[in-house]
């Protein structure tokens, strides 16, 4: 079983178009996806489930669109966080929240301390997120903390640097899933997936139901995760580790 699942929730608006509904529609039925994606999650044991609600790129979208996304991101933060705690789930939120008007940032905080000592399962909304903006702040944040002890010869140890981004409080997703149909990371996690197992489905996010993530998960059961080694290397290692 996967510790952490990861996933771009895509094709809400093509979820309405099929259904000759307006975008937001398909919006709204996504929201109501992600609580049976948390409910599916929590039933499996997974620890940790990391959702892609609003991009960077997100803001291109028309304005009524982006209007009405923020909307449902208000509205969710409202009604839903008071169940999560209820249920023992801890919420964080990961992106560059400056952006979001002020109302959005007080519920998150709000959030974010309520649940901050549960354990069940952390639940992380990427919003205004991106993979690039996650490396270059997490590399101002290393530079500042240690400009007055750095080589400026010295190579720059990636692990060091791990310790800076959005998400280090998690480890890294072992499935990365995205809904709809595109094969694309889309500038999500792009640090964290390095040995990621990626999965892509054609179901659109709002038909995205457990067993749907059943079949994902089965489809990562079946890979050998070698993060470089050799499949000899592993069976050697699970050999030693059976005889001890």
């Amino acid at each position: 079983m996967p510790r952490h699942v990861a996933i771009i929730m895509d094709g809400n608006g093509r979820w309405a178009k099929q259904r000759h509904l307006p975008r937001v529609a398909g919006h709204r039925k996504g929201v109501e996806t992600v609580r049976g994606a948390i409910r599916a999650a929590v039933d499996r044991g997974i620890e940790f489930l990391t959702l892609f609600a609003f991009s960077s790129e997100n803001w291109r979208r028309p304005q009524e669109e982006v209007s009405i996304l923020m909307e449902l991101f208000v509205r969710a933060l409202e009604q839903e966080v008071a169940k999560l705690h209820e249920n023992g789930i801890r919420f964080r939120v990961v992106g560059d929240l400056a952006r979001f008007d002020a109302r959005i940032r007080e519920l998150a905080a709000t959030a974010e301390e309520l649940t901050h000592g549960n354990a069940r399962l952390t639940l992380t909304i990427a919003a205004n997120y991106g993979g690039r903006w996650d490396i270059a702040q997490a590399a101002r944040r290393y530079y500042a903390a240690h400009r007055e002890a750095l080589d400026p010869d010295a190579p720059l140890d990636p692990d060091a640097l791990a310790p800076y981004l959005a998400m280090s409080y998690a480890p890294e997703p072992d499935l990365f899933i995205r809904t709809g149909g595109e094969e694309r990371i889309s500038n999500f996690l792009l640090w964290q997936v390095a040995y990621t197992e990626l999965y892509f489905t054609e179901v659109l996010w709002p038909d995205f139901d457990g067993k749907a993530l059943d079949d994902a998960i089965a489809s990562y059961r079946v890979r050998e995760r070698r993060f470089g080694r050799t499949s000899e290397q592993l069976q050697h290692a699970a050999e030693n580790a059976a005889a001890r």
